[in-house]
């Protein structure tokens, strides 16, 4: 089984960049690469390469950096793509990138360790590339950022370069002077030069599906946005970061949508109801610390503490037959906000549910069940997750060891609700983004682009698939189920894809 897309909402020309940060053309091949701005938070920054003549995207890579410069082969179907950042401390570090444009595979060339910053690219001739770099470091260097280091990489076959084989004595070279200029404005000018609609959307939060056939999603800077079934967006809600959790009132006629506050941002975060008439704004709460906004069984949405240490600390629980959410318990008065014992805590609905508008719980409202990470060598982070139907709990998380993701760091659980003990695990390597289940399969997205479908029964897997939209990975940000094997999926750029599983 595989998953299978039946619309499109919110497609457009460079749909798989966003913001452009830096465009490069090969004018006698009629291509056009095109790298998106690097957002603070995200795993990479896209860069897409487009026929000039159709706009179709042709090939795909993600950086981890920014991009600071791309050169395509004068005759091979590659295209070379600096990319790099200073660490804010000592380093500059990045990676050189060879993307094959016929394949689609894109090749790290730099030996292991931080790499280098790439400023800029320059074929020379088929066999030679010219690397501007910044230097290693800036300790006791004063003209680091505006001067780096240039050098002539020579391969006798460009697509036949192994990972990892540029080494740092083939980067060696004179000190030159190297700018750092922002691309940006020409990159706009470009993208607005071959499509006026182009439109620079990115990550889709949540996504909703009403019974009239109407779909809602929150996305970076827009806080709830409205789409018909005949694909045209019916209105859309602004907001400076955008909305983040959505949950509709049972007569469908209003939502709330719990907006997106960073950690450093001093101002509260909001909650807004707005009308699924016109998105006009209905009522407005200021919580006192950060909450998601969920719905819950009997239909009522309300506020579940989110704690403050963002996604890792963010259950979010739909369709819950209680509030649940993942309490630190302080081991003693000398501990901060995210020190102590994590607990699954929860709220009775009869004592906080309400017609008017969500509330946050009070301490005395509030019990712990079970403690949160059922290993007890274990530290668990949260993640999205929804309520079977017998009750039993369905969520994903990730294990904290203090050295970032590690292989089979990323969980889903399926944890009986009165004790926490697990009736199955799945374990994988990334992050999942969203979760949803139904009677029968638990639907799970990750952030490299993966679908994961389980049996709800045993957890075994159904199937699995990475999507893809006309040809090219897509990464799945919000999921929901819509139907029997039908899916509403957001994803990273923008998109919202009406789908059948199977």
């Amino acid at each position: 089984m595989t998953i299978r897309i039946d619309r499109i909402f919110g497609d457009r020309p460079f749909a798989e960049v966003g913001d452009p940060a830096l465009a490069v053309a090969d004018r006698h091949r009629g291509l056009l690469a095109v790298a998106g701005v690097h957002e603070f938070g995200t795993a990479a920054a896209p860069v897409g390469v487009y026929r000039t003549d159709t706009l179709v995207c042709l090939a795909l890579l993600r950086s981890r950096y920014p991009v600071y410069a791309m050169a395509f082969h004068p005759v091979l179907p590659l295209l070379a793509v600096g990319t790099g950042s200073y660490d804010g401390g000592y380093f500059f570090e990045g990676q050189l990138l060879l993307l094959d444009l016929e394949t689609g595979t894109a090749t790290s060339l730099i030996e292991q360790g931080l790499g280098r910053q790439i400023l800029g690219l320059d074929w020379l001739q088929e066999q030679e590339l010219r690397v501007l770099m910044a230097p290693p470091d800036d300790w006791q260097d004063k003209n680091a950022h505006v001067e780096g280091h240039v050098a002539n990489v020579l391969r006798s076959d460009w697509r036949a370069v192994s990972p990892g084989s540029v080494t740092s004595e083939e980067l060696a070279g004179p000190r030159v002077a190297a700018p750092r200029p922002d691309g940006r404005e020409a990159a706009q000018r470009t993208v607005s030069s071959l499509s006026a609609d182009w439109d620079p959307r990115r990550n889709i939060r949540a996504v909703r599906y009403l019974s009239d056939g109407r779909l809602l999603a929150t996305l970076d800077g827009v806080g709830l946005e409205c789409w018909l079934p005949s694909g045209e967006r019916e209105w859309t809600v602004p907001d400076d970061k955008g909305g983040r959790d959505i949950a509709v009132a049972p007569d469908e006629q209003s939502a709330w949508v719990g907006l997106v506050r960073p950690f450093w941002d001093e101002s509260p975060q909001s909650a807004v109801r707005l009308s699924l008439r016109d998105g006009s704004r209905l009522d407005h709460v200021q919580p006192s610390a950060p909450v998601s906004v969920v719905d819950c069984a009997d239909g009522l949405p309300v506020f579940a503490p989110a704690g403050r240490n963002e996604q890792r600390s963010r259950l979010r629980i739909r369709r819950g037959s209680r509030v649940y959410f993942r309490a630190t318990v302080p081991k003693d008065e000398a501990c901060s906000f995210d020190e102590g014992e994590a607990w699954l805590a929860a709220v009775d609905l009869d004592v906080i549910a309400t017609v008017e508008r969500p509330r946050e719980p009070t301490a005395a409202e509030v019990r712990r069940m079970f403690p949160y990470s059922w290993e007890p060598d274990e530290t668990h982070f949260a993640g999205p997750g929804a309520e079977a139907a017998d009750g039993s709990l369905v969520h994903a998380g990730t294990v904290y060891n203090g050295q970032g993701l590690q292989p089979g760091g990323s969980f889903v659980v399926r944890r009986e609700v009165t004790t926490g003990q697990p009736i199955w695990v799945f374990r994988t390597d990334r992050p999942a983004t969203d979760l949803d289940c139904d009677t029968a399969t638990v639907y799970v997205t990750y952030d490299d682009g993966e679908i994961v479908a389980l049996d709800l029964r045993n957890g075994v897997v159904r199937w699995r698939s990475h999507l893809t939209v006309t040809g090219v990975h897509a990464v799945p940000t919000a999921l929901t189920i819509t139907g029997p094997r039908q899916l509403l999926v957001g994803t990273s750029d923008g998109r919202l894809l009406d789908c059948s599983a199977g």
